[in-house]
């Protein structure tokens, strides 16, 4: 098993999106790279914490590369804007790949390259290595299933 951490606006969608792969054996819906330990969905919202709202997806690489998963995130957010993904504003809401083994990082890497060579802006889509990842709320996992007709800035039919 391997994870990665995507950061693509409010974590309801991503998550939802990502649960629907075929090798994705796992999600989390979070808060990453801020600077607070444990915050809740209010701190993060407030806007303090530095933390965005992120996705914990474990998969099996037998089934799903990892250049899969980064066409998958790309194709669901806006990777120039800052702060923002559909009509959620907020630092919450930055686009981010957060990675846990430093061998992902190349990947990563050829990835946005390759997607920068089609745009006319820049990617503004932070690539860091995973500092913090608190778990959501329980009520924030598995959101759209549970409130199927939820707020979503993504197509969950891509």
């Amino acid at each position: 098993m391997k994870s990665i951490v995507l950061a693509g606006g409010c974590f309801w969608g991503v998550q939802a999106y990502f649960q629907r792969l075929d090798g994705v054996e796992m999600t989390k819906s979070g808060y990453a790279n801020g600077t607070t330990l444990h915050p809740t969905y209010e701190e993060v919202c407030i806007g303090n914490t530095n933390h965005t709202e992120a996705v914990m997806i474990q998969y099996n690489e037998d089934k799903i590369h990892l250049e899969n998963i980064l066409d998958k995130f790309w194709a669901i957010i806006d990777p120039t804007l800052s702060n923002r993904q559909g009509n959620d504003i907020g630092t919450q809401y930055r686009t981010g790949i957060y990675y846990l083994d430093e061998e992902d990082l190349e990947t990563i890497l050829d990835s946005r390259s390759q997607l920068q060579s089609t745009l006319s802006k820049p990617i503004v889509t932070e690539i860091k290595p995973l500092e913090k990842f608190f778990e959501a709320e329980e009520y924030h996992q598995d959101y759209l299933k549970k409130n199927p007709n939820g707020y979503c800035h993504i197509n969950l039919n891509q």
